[in-house]
Formats: C-alpha cells, sequence, structure tokens
C-alpha cells in the first residue's frame, strides 16, 4: 500500500443515529468536537438524521404519509381506467 495516502486526521469516529439511537465505528476525516464512549473507548461522535437501521428502504418498513386523502384520491380517479 502507499505511504501517506490517507489524509493526516483519518481517524475511528463513531455515527450516531438520532433517530433510533444506533452507533457503528468507521474511520473517517469529518471534523467534530463531540465524543462518546463506545465499547469502552472515547471516540470523536458524528451525528446523522438517518441511516441504513432506519431508513425505510432498508428497514423494509415503508411508512405511506397521506395527507388529506391524496392516496385515497389518486387511487379512486385511477381506478376506473386499470379495468
Amino acid at each position: 500500500m502507499k505511504k501517506d495516502l490517507h489524509p493526516a486526521n483519518y481517524r475511528p469516529v463513531v455515527f450516531k443515529d438520532m433517530s433510533n439511537g444506533d452507533m457503528f465505528l468507521s474511520r473517517s476525516t469529518c471534523k467534530t468536537t463531540e465524543t462518546v464512549e463506545f465499547e469502552g473507548e472515547t471516540y470523536p461522535v458524528v451525528k446523522l438524521e438517518i441511516s441504513s437501521t432506519s431508513h425505510p428502504f432498508y428497514t423494509g418498513k415503508s411508512k405511506l404519509v397521506d395527507t388529506a386523502g391524496r392516496v385515497d384520491k389518486f387511487m379512486s380517479r385511477y381506478a376506473r381506467t386499470r379495468k
């Protein structure tokens, strides 16, 4: 492997999913001032809004957000053309 391939601040960082609290350790150059205790060690932490542990595509738990019956209106309008 080439020497000095990675930047100087390439270090272990914990990524924390704020929607469900899951954390995972990876290496990154993300700048952060916060730290967290993870598996007995203290690491810098990067907070995420969503990750693969909470994203509907990966979890298989998709949510259909219906505002003002738009989905029902669409289905009733185009159900006649499907027949």
